[in-house]
């Protein structure tokens, strides 16, 4: 990742596509290239077949992140970036208010190390560690909220947890 001043440990591969065919465009590149990786899933379950505002293909006992991680066992799956518009995924300094909390989930403890590295070279200062790749079913969950959001404040904001 020459640019951001960050050296990755392991080779990483971004999962943006859509989220409807996400398995089966990673399929397309042969399972065997993901084994050992590290797999950061942007892509959300959005269903678009009842129109606007999407609902989510995955219920509240599943998500599209474990779905990955259970058809590419051997890949380090980490579900990060999806509650962020694009343009504030590399430059989350845009936000008038100061850092959106970007969530990361996944079941290796490197992987997430890695992307919370590449999180931080991207400007990130609150990277929340959720735990094993099934807390992505609450980032996930979290996105029916951004569709009403938007009609209020644009494409531009982001979540913050705070305690």
């Amino acid at each position: 990742m020459a640019g951001f001043g960050l050296t990755l440990a392991a080779p990483l591969i971004v999962n943006a596509t859509a989220g409807a065919g996400s398995i089966a465009a990673l399929q397309a590149g042969e399972s065997a290239n993901l084994a050992g990786k590290v797999l950061v899933d942007v892509a959300n379950p959005l269903d678009f077949s009842g129109g606007l505002p999407p609902t989510l293909f995955v219920g509240d006992s599943d998500s599209l992140g474990e779905q990955i991680q259970r058809a590419f066992p051997q890949a380090k799956v980490v579900k990060s970036l999806n509650t962020l518009n694009a343009p504030l995924i590399v430059n989350p300094r845009q936000l008038a208010d100061g850092q959106p909390t970007v969530f990361v989930s996944g079941n290796d403890s490197q992987a997430k190390e890695t992307v919370t590295g590449l999180l931080r070279s991207f400007g990130f200062t609150d990277v929340l560690d959720l735990g094993d790749i099934s807390t992505a079913r609450g980032a996930e969950m979290l996105l029916p909220i951004p569709f009403g959001l938007f009609g209020v404040f644009g494409p531009m904001f982001g979540f913050k947890i705070v305690r």
